[in-house]
């Protein structure tokens, strides 16, 4: 079934070039980018995705990472896209995740692991709104 996914290249990647890199990866599976956009992600809106988070240890540290850099974000369609999306970032954490995957191969901290996507529909659809609108 086609869905559609929200999928960003952190300022970690984008400060190391990976770009290119990150987005040819998603296309080779046969994924289509629907849409994409570079720039900044605004304080409200990763206050907006990383709501589930207030209050935890990381909390600050996430929303101010997320805020220090350009970063690309885009809409990702294609049969089962979250599944197939998350399956080729790999585990959040690069040291856990598996070799050929984004984070594998290119992920160096837990924080800086390259890539964001979705972990589920719903997430999807409230990510695209998010950094899209509706």
């Amino acid at each position: 079934m086609d869905q559609s996914t929200y999928v960003m290249v952190k300022p970690d990647a984008v400060k190391r070039g990976l770009i290119g890199e990150v987005v040819s990866r998603f296309e080779a599976t046969g994924l289509k980018i629907e849409r994409m956009e570079f720039g900044f992600v605004e304080r409200a809106q990763a206050e907006a995705n990383y709501a589930e988070h207030v209050g935890k240890s990381f909390y600050d540290g996430l929303i101010e990472y997320i805020t220090s850099g350009p970063v690309l974000k885009m809409i990702v369609s294609g049969p089962d896209a979250v599944m197939v999306c998350r399956k080729l970032m790999g585990a959040t954490d690069p040291r856990e995740a598996a070799p050929g995957t984004i984070r594998g191969d290119l992920g160096l901290t837990l924080d800086a692991n390259v890539v964001h996507g979705s972990d589920s529909e719903q997430s999807a659809k409230r990510e695209i709104e998010i950094f899209f609108g509706k």
